[in-house]
C-alpha cells in the first residue's frame, strides 16, 4: 500500500448535500487518485470515530474521503429510518453525485465504504448505479439486508470485512457473498468483535480497505503498458 504524509495543500471543506441539506466533510489530499464516500450505519453520523479513523488512513494512502450524514437529526430519531436501506442508498447516491461534481474531486474514481446498515446502502447504491461505483468495502456490514436480486446486480469489486468473533455477521456475509457475481472477497480480522474495538483491529480494517480501493480504483504505473 502506498502511503504518504499529510501536506499543507490538503483540501478539507464542509459540504451540504441536497435535497435534504445533509452535512458532510470532503477531505482531499494532494494528488488524490480516487474519492471514497462513506455510508455510516446504525444511527451513526459523519462524526463516527471509527469511520473517521479509517478515513484518515485512506487519505494517507492518497484517497479523498467524503463523510456525510445520511439522515437528518429528526429522521435519525426514528429508529425505523436506520434500517430503511432504500432511503439510505438514495441519500448515498446524492453524496456520490456531490463527490463527482465537486471541483476538488470531479472526475476521480469513486469507491464506497459502508459500515453496518450503511454497507447495505452502499451495495444497493452500487447495484443501482453500476457505472458510478468502482469498488465497495464493507466493515461489519449487513449485506443480507439488500436482498439477493440487488446483490446479483452489483458489478463493483466488493470486500466484506468481518471480525473473527462476530460469528453471526460472518455467517450473514458468507451467505450474501455467495449471491454476488462480481469480484468479491471476505476478509476476517482475527479476534475482532463487531465494532473492531480490539487493539489493532481498526488499523487492520484501514489497511485492508486502502489496499482494496487502490487495487481497483487506482491505475498504478506498473499497470500501464508501454
Amino acid at each position: 500500500m502506498a502511503t504518504r504524509p499529510f501536506q499543507a495543500g490538503q483540501v478539507e471543506v464542509p459540504v451540504v448535500i441536497p435535497p435534504a441539506g445533509l452535512e458532510a466533510v470532503l477531505a482531499v489530499p494532494p494528488r488524490a487518485e480516487a474519492v471514497i464516500v462513506f455510508a455510516h450505519g446504525s444511527g451513526s453520523s459523519r462524526q463516527s470515530p471509527r469511520n473517521r479513523q479509517v478515513a484518515e488512513a485512506l487519505r494517507r494512502a492518497g484517497l479523498g474521503t467524503l463523510l456525510s450524514d445520511l439522515l437528518t437529526e429528526a429522521e435519525a430519531a426514528d429508529r425505523r429510518n436506520v434500517f430503511d436501506i432504500p432511503l439510505l442508498a438514495h441519500r448515498l447516491e446524492a453524496a456520490m453525485h456531490c463527490a463527482a461534481s465537486h471541483p476538488a474531486t470531479e472526475g476521480l474514481p469513486i469507491g464506497l465504504f459502508g459500515a453496518s446498515t450503511g454497507a447495505a446502502a452502499a451495495l444497493l447504491a452500487a447495484a443501482e448505479r453500476p457505472a458510478a461505483v468502482g469498488a465497495v468495502v464493507s466493515r461489519g456490514g449487513r449485506p443480507d439486508l439488500v436482498g439477493e436480486t440487488p446483490l446479483r446486480k452489483v458489478t463493483a469489486p466488493t470486500l466484506l470485512i468481518v471480525g473473527g468473533k462476530d460469528q453471526e455477521v460472518l455467517r450473514l456475509n458468507e451467505s450474501a457473498g455467495s449471491s454476488m457475481v462480481c469480484a468479491r472477497e471476505i476478509a476476517v480480522v482475527p479476534g475482532a468483535t463487531h465494532l473492531f474495538e480490539e487493539p489493532g483491529a481498526l488499523e487492520e480494517v484501514s489497511r485492508l480497505a486502502a489496499d482494496w480501493f487502490r487495487r481497483w480504483l487506482v491505475r498504478e504505473e506498473s499497470d500501464v503498458r508501454v
